[in-house]
């Protein structure tokens, strides 16, 4: 695709400060950002507006994420291409940039979806990862879904038992199996179509998911460490890939997370991220309660009547503690 003023494509992956960029033809583009750009006051672009104070600036400069929008120009010389300006986000999924660093992580702009890999076994599922995940998603306006892969590892009930409160909440949730192909052609049928990030901790067969959903990409898989029970980083970096077929569509794949931090998620709208407490909330007596201690608590009642999931609901105490205190709590 073309406009009066240049070339458009989407970001595909990026290392060192060249990305790949893939135009509506096929063809891959390798190109840098123009010098310009880099130190421009970009300004917070979603949605086709535009935030110009100082601090979305100074969070957005040299944001570039894999599924961003991008004009594309000839450099200063004229003899490559690069890119001469970010188009404005319908969506992205942002978390806290890991190890202590300040600021944001955009893991991909423009998706459709959140898909939240998680493993039966090997590793363990942790259910309040699950939740972290979850609640960013709901955070950045993006629908989820959980996928349990490796069910051929586990019995099939206790799969379905253990991750029951999601399809109660509304998130619907697939039990896959890589190796042995149960949930395939369903899960395929979901990502048709549409821009999907894959994500979830390291190990859980995400890249090996996707290989088997659409043979031909051959993404690079890993080994779980069995000392640690924990599964090597293979994907180094959040790559965007054509789907296979008629339904087209897209999936970014993303690093496996190890810690999964929440960004500028104020603590009283905590609740509107959990869907089941979302539905109830509005019934509390007081408009700012927060769940915990304050008289006549439609949450707590629903917790009482089984109506929202115990565990969900410590997820949300403890995310809370976290967010009220501004450090990691788990």
């Amino acid at each position: 695709m073309t406009d009066d003023e240049g070339l458009i494509g989407t970001v595909a992956r990026g290392t060192g400060g060249v990305w790949h960029v893939v135009t509506a033809d096929g063809t891959v583009h390798e190109v840098s950002m123009r010098g310009r750009l880099k130190k421009a006051d970009v300004g917070r672009r979603v949605g086709g507006t535009i935030r110009r104070d100082t601090a979305a600036a100074a969070r957005d400069v040299l944001k570039l994420a894999v599924g961003d929008r991008v004009r594309l120009e000839p450099d200063e010389r004229g003899s490559t291409l690069a890119i001469a300006e970010i188009l404005p986000r319908t969506s992205r999924l942002a978390r806290r940039a890991p190890a202590g660093a300040r600021g944001e992580r955009v893991l991909a702009a423009n998706v459709d979806q959140v898909v939240l890999v998680f493993a039966a076994a090997r590793p363990e599922p942790h259910p309040r990862m699950l939740d972290r995940f979850l609640v960013i998603a709901e955070a950045n306006d993006l629908p989820a879904r959980i996928v349990v892969n490796k069910v051929d590892l586990v019995d099939l009930a206790e799969a379905e038992a253990r991750f029951a409160a999601y399809p109660r909440a509304g998130y619907p949730v697939h039990l896959t199996s890589a190796k042995r192909g149960d949930g395939m052609e369903e899960l395929r049928r979901v990502l048709g179509g549409r821009t999907s990030v894959l994500t979830g901790p390291s190990g859980t067969g995400k890249s090996s998911l996707i290989n088997a959903l659409f043979p031909g990409l051959d993404l690079r898989v890993g080994e779980i460490s069995a000392s640690v029970n924990k599964g090597r980083h293979t994907t180094v970096g959040a790559s965007l890939h054509a789907l296979p077929g008629a339904a087209g569509g897209f999936v970014v794949d993303t690093p496996g997370l190890r810690e999964v931090g929440m960004w500028e998620l104020p603590v009283e709208s905590l609740d509107r991220c959990f869907p089941e407490i979302r539905a109830v909330r509005d019934q509390c007596r007081f408009a700012d309660c927060r769940h915990g201690v304050e008289p006549d608590c439609a949450v707590r009642a629903a917790v009482a009547r089984g109506d929202v999931d115990v565990a969900r609901y410590e997820s949300y105490l403890k995310l809370s503690e976290e967010l009220a205190s501004e450090k990691p709590v788990w």
